[in-house]
């Protein structure tokens, strides 16, 4: 085969053998450029900067708090008796508490408190605490 016929990556190669003050070039324009538009912030002292705007993906989960309690070596019956449904019941007289949610395992048990979508997530949280 000869060296004209090998294809496109080969040709690039060559060029880029061939003219490197090309390649030096374009790579620095390049890099600028990415300075240019870089959304973090730096100090750029003179250079001048138009930073792409980033925008940050919203939270649109329920607003809810878990209450994680650990009572080590007791069955899912007794944790359930004795921790999970007193913790049920004193935490549905929280005020702007939608729904709860609650499991118990083998020691563990979780109680998911879902609030109300106008209640704020500190006030819900200081509530639960």
């Amino acid at each position: 085969m000869k060296l004209e016929e090998r294809g496109l990556i080969h040709s690039t190669i060559r060029f880029c053998l061939n003219n490197k003050f090309v390649v030096i070039v374009s790579l620095l324009l390049v890099v600028l450029w990415g300075l240019y538009v870089m959304p973090f912030d730096f100090d750029s002292k003179g250079f001048p900067r138009s930073p792409v705007p980033v925008d940050a993906i919203p939270d649109i989960g329920e607003n809810q708090q878990i209450v994680f309690t650990k009572w080590p070596g007791r069955s899912p019956r007794d944790v359930e008796d004795q921790v999970t449904y007193p913790l049920t019941v004193a935490l549905l007289s929280v005020p702007g508490v939608k729904s709860i949610r609650s499991y118990s395992f083998f020691g563990y048990s979780s109680v998911y408190v879902i609030f109300d979508e106008d209640i704020d997530f500190y006030w819900a949280r200081s509530r639960i605490i």
